[in-house]
């Protein structure tokens, strides 16, 4: 199975994390929420699958094109 990275398009806070490890996603659903200049930016996922990893937790503050999941297809 591939693994792809799901990677934020902005820099923010970490304040949701709607999905869990294992769990399974699609095409287009979301991942996280980063708050960005007082708004809440969806991190959606690229392909449907499994989530392998979640490799940030709530309230981290991370950077732009910094990798949040990691998804086996």
């Amino acid at each position: 199975m591939p693994e792809i990275k799901i990677v934020t398009e902005v820099a923010g806070r970490v304040c949701a994390l709607p999905v869990t490890t294992g769990g399974n996603v699609g095409d287009g659903d979301e991942i996280a929420f980063v708050e960005a200049m007082k708004m809440e930016i969806p991190v959606t996922s690229t392909t449907a699958g499994r989530i392998k990893a979640i490799l940030v937790e709530l309230d981290d503050v991370i950077a732009e094109g910094q990798v949040v999941a990691i998804i086996e297809a």
